[in-house]
């Protein structure tokens, strides 16, 4: 079933049973799409190992790529768990046809940086709880638990891909030991048309593997290296600057603070670059205000803010030239849906 099909800010109705009339089987199918995000500023600092004593602060937006999933629950008309019968040559245990699918689709690069992986986990948890996520609280509660599955697969990340890709919209993310607030971005519909339209989005085609990055970045802070001590803390407060920016539109200075982010990222650990990173930047460099990689740095995405339309065209132009990717940015303002199709 194409993922298209899913619902998009309408309430989703309970899931549905159904008769299948080939196999003679009740069926419950329920769908779920949730997007992944672009990172404006405050990367890093949603590690627990950073925001639990100092608070961590991350600026982002959900986008229209998707994760897509579907659940399949279907059991024999009449089903009874297991039944004992009579044979020939005795008594026989038998099971009736039941089963549960699941499956996934997203045509997101792999390794991109927009926090696939905990899109991916919210998908998940939002099919086998079987209901909609129709409030706020229900899709935070949901980013919670898929932040918590990776924590207990030993995986070293932040939290907010698994907000971001719950939620949706344009928003400020606040966590410290206690809890995750969010601050959705105030900005106006004609200033978030032209944010897009001057945002270019590549994929370098290089796919990057972030717990290796974090280990190298934790062991620095842990060590108390004062270099990466000091980037966490501008990389935090810049969220909150950015956000400013964007609710005045101060466009410049945004642009500004993505490079920002990058400078910072640099100072954490060189691996969150590379020469190809360093490269596109210096073709990109005439035609921008800033930019920065998405996510952790070292291959994946890289998100740039054109310093006009024209400029944004031109820059996908030689992007493209250089046989690379430029994937469509448009922000998702409903995050996780959950819906059915009879």
């Amino acid at each position: 079933m194409d993922g298209a099909g899913l619902w998009c800010g309408e309430k989703a109705p309970k899931y549905y049973r159904r008769v299948d009339e080939h196999k003679r089987a009740m069926q419950v199918l329920i769908t779920s799409r949730a997007p992944v995000r672009v990172d404006f500023a405050g990367a890093w600092t949603d590690v627990p190992y950073f925001s639990d004593p100092f608070t961590g602060a991350t600026l982002n937006a959900g986008i229209q790529l998707y994760v897509n999933g579907e659940l399949d629950a279907y059991e024999e008309e009449g089903y009874q768990p297991d039944k004992i019968v009579s044979g020939p040559s005795g008594k026989y245990r038998v099971t009736p046809e039941s089963g549960l699918r699941v499956r996934y689709k997203s045509a997101i690069p792999a390794g991109s940086g927009l926090g696939t992986s905990a899109a991916l986990n919210v998908v998940w948890l939002s099919l086998v709880r079987r209901t909609p996520a129709e409030t706020m609280e229900e899709k935070m509660h949901i980013a919670a638990l898929a932040y918590d599955i990776e924590q207990v697969l030993g995986i070293i990340g932040g939290k907010q891909d698994q907000y971001a890709s719950a939620v949706g919209g344009i928003n400020l993310f606040e966590f410290d030991a206690e809890e995750v607030r969010r601050q959705p971005v105030e900005i106006a519909d004609d200033n978030v048309q032209q944010l897009q339209d001057l945002m270019v989005l590549c994929y370098t085609g290089k796919s990057r593997f972030s717990s290796n990055i974090h280990k190298n970045v934790w062991g620095n802070f842990r060590a108390g290296k004062e270099e990466t001590v000091r980037a966490l803390f501008t990389l935090r407060d810049t969220a909150y600057e950015a956000k400013e920016c964007l609710e005045t539109w101060d466009i410049q200075h945004f642009g500004e603070l993505l490079t920002t982010q990058f400078s910072c990222m640099k100072k954490l650990d060189e691996s969150t670059s590379n020469e190809q990173i360093e490269q596109l930047f210096e073709l990109a460099q005439p035609m921008i205000i800033g930019g920065k990689p998405c996510g952790a740095g070292g291959g994946g995405c890289l998100l740039f803010l054109a310093k006009s339309l024209h400029h944004a065209k031109e820059l996908a132009n030689q992007l493209k030239r250089q046989e690379l990717t430029v994937l469509d940015l448009q922000f998702d303002f409903v995050g996780l849906t959950v819906g059915v199709d009879d």
